[in-house]
């Protein structure tokens, strides 16, 4: 794996880290692959219960594509006439924000600084998102004549809604950690010289935590949004079973009436 993006497990919890500070951990083509590579990875890894997702350095989470790199690939494009440029959509971004939203256990995201663009999108697809006081999100995609990517679209209407993601997106500025809390996107801000430290202990907590159960609760949240209260409620039925058959719910319940602190398993 490229050293663009730093990949640990450690008792359940994997951590990755975008590693490209000088750039403001900007996305180019190594580094995508090398995010893409780690985010499936730990998706896969039955050893891993949950991911903390954060940056090195302190200016930026994540500033979105490397633009130095991209005007030379669309000057490539113009040359060769193929296209090319545009399908890192396809090939990164839409793997990655799979991956992170898709797998059975949650994912934090500790946003150091600058969440822009794609950044913004990765940020979005975690399931929360612990931010330093220092730290601001910008859609960038209409600044730079695009469309959003990185899950955008469908992430950022359901954390402020429709309206308010609209204004973010055909209006790009700079939402300070404040106003990210106000708006939902943020739901803890922190120091920044504490944010390492806070989305790690959050990050640590979950992955010691109920997997089964966490893992229901994301299916939970992403399928009410998108059917009715009945099959909603049909859903519940089916993921509450899963749950209720677990071996952590057995534990938690045998702690309960011990006036223990469970010890879950992760199955």
């Amino acid at each position: 794996m490229a050293d663009t993006v730093l990949y640990e497990v450690n008792d359940g919890l994997a951590t990755i880290t975008l590693n490209r500070p000088e750039a403001m951990n900007a996305l180019n083509i190594e580094t995508k692959v090398a995010l893409r590579d780690a985010v499936q990875s730990a998706a896969a890894d039955d050893a891993v219960r949950a991911v903390l997702l954060t940056a090195a350095g302190d200016r930026a989470f994540c500033v979105g594509q490397d633009l130095k790199e991209h005007i030379g690939l669309l000057a490539a494009d113009r040359e060769e006439g193929d296209g090319r440029t545009m399908s890192t959509v396809r090939e990164h971004y839409n793997p990655i924000v799979r991956a992170l939203t898709d797998m059975a256990k949650p994912v934090v995201a500790g946003v150091n600084g600058v969440a822009a663009g794609a950044g913004f999108g990765f940020a979005l697809a975690a399931d929360y998102r612990v931010v330093a006081d220092t730290a601001a999100f910008n859609t960038s995609f209409a600044g730079v004549a695009l469309t959003a990517d990185s899950g955008v679209s469908w992430t950022l209407p359901r954390v402020v809604g429709p309206a308010r993601a609209t204004d973010l997106l055909l209006f790009p500025r700079s939402v300070k950690a404040q106003e990210a809390y106000e708006l939902g996107i943020a739901n803890r801000v922190v120091p920044a010289a504490e944010l390492r430290a806070q989305a790690g202990q959050v990050a640590r907590l979950l992955a010691e935590g109920p997997t089964v159960a966490y893992a229901a609760l994301k299916e939970a949240v992403a399928y009410g949004f998108a059917h009715s209260l009945a099959e909603t409620l049909e859903k519940e039925d089916e993921l509450q079973a899963r749950a209720g058959a677990s071996e952590d719910h057995r534990i938690a319940v045998q702690a309960f009436v011990n006036k223990e602190k469970p010890k879950y398993l992760g199955r």
